[in-house]
């Protein structure tokens, strides 16, 4: 017979753990057997089992029923044990923000800076005073360091392209706004796609290599616009259109945020417009981290709560 001081771990059938230790605490096949969830014969063949796996009866006839042998009695809080083990690996790990103490690195630019960073570090303090976000700019290997580990999170559109590896999650939306300044000779007039060949335009690029999905459409309509400035900023955007009769298409939510300061028209654009969906990048291997996954959904609250506070009851003509 093969004793337990012989055999290997590969070799035991580790399932067999719950009906023991149901037996082990009911001392009643049948009571043990609907705990587990089998049939009572089943439950008697496993008792078999175990018996000659551990080479003792492990429960025998008493005087009102089944007792444990005193090798069950030494062996009963130690499976026990290993099963309540067992559950805590499968167990969701508990997650407290307010202890956790941890440096979050994020590639954005002002528009996160400026637009969303207050209302984000107020809500951070409040729940999460251990964290820290260093917002970091964006350059031509941003997806290497993603890649790497130098940063947890890259914000983008749905537009960009994704490496392999990387996951995106959805934390709002945005639309095109059309911008100028108030006085700007064509502020009243409605704008067909023509309109963008008389204006020199401001763009916003965040990696310098002048994509634009707005020039895309321009050019399927057969139309060229001159772009007077690039710039990585949105709040120089806004500053520069609002000094200039340059024009911009861009964020929606942020020129309205700062229309008013600025001085700024803001005015639907002359094509179709669907939303832009902004979103967290990060990499599937890290998406499971449960800091990085409070805080995707953090963001996508306080992203909601600005997006009311600012766009409320407001109609782009």
């Amino acid at each position: 017979m093969t004793t337990m001081q012989n055999m290997n771990l590969s070799s035991l059938d580790l399932g067999l753990l719950p009906a023991l230790d149901a037996l082990l605490r009911r001392r009643h096949v049948t009571r043990a057997a609907d705990e587990v969830g089998l049939s009572q014969p089943a439950m008697s063949h496993i008792l078999a089992r175990l018996r000659h796996i551990f080479g003792d009866d492990l429960l025998v006839r008493g005087p009102s029923g089944l007792v444990l042998t005193s090798r069950a009695e030494e062996i009963a809080p130690q499976v026990t044990a290993i099963l309540d083990a067992a559950k805590a690996i499968y167990r969701p790990p508990t997650f407290e923000p307010s202890k956790i103490h941890r440096t979050l690195h994020l590639v954005g630019c002002d528009w996160h800076s400026i637009l969303l960073a207050p209302d984000l570090m107020k809500r951070i303090r409040e729940q999460a005073p251990g964290i820290e976000l260093s917002i970091e700019s964006y350059t031509h290997d941003t997806f290497k360091r993603l890649a790497e580990g130098a940063v947890d999170l890259v914000f983008f559109n749905t537009q960009t392209p994704l490496p392999p590896g990387a996951v995106s999650t959805i934390v709002g939306e945005d639309r095109y706004a059309l911008v100028m300044r108030n006085g700007h000779p064509a502020a009243r007039k409605k704008w067909t796609l023509a309109d963008y060949a008389k204006w020199d335009s401001v763009v916003v690029s965040l990696t310098g290599d002048g994509m634009s999905d707005i020039d895309a459409r321009l050019a399927k309509a057969g139309v060229t616009r001159r772009v007077g400035l690039s710039t990585p900023h949105f709040m120089g955007c806004l500053a520069t259109v609002s000094a200039t009769d340059m024009v911009a298409t861009t964020s929606l939510l942020f020129a309205a945020r700062h229309a008013a300061t600025f001085g700024l028209v803001v005015r639907k654009p002359p094509f179709p417009d669907g939303p832009l969906s902004n979103t967290l990048i990060g990499y599937a291997s890290r998406m499971n981290d449960p800091v990085i996954r409070w805080f995707c959904a953090l963001f996508k609250d306080v992203y909601e709560a600005l997006q009311r506070k600012i766009l409320r009851g407001q109609e782009l003509r």
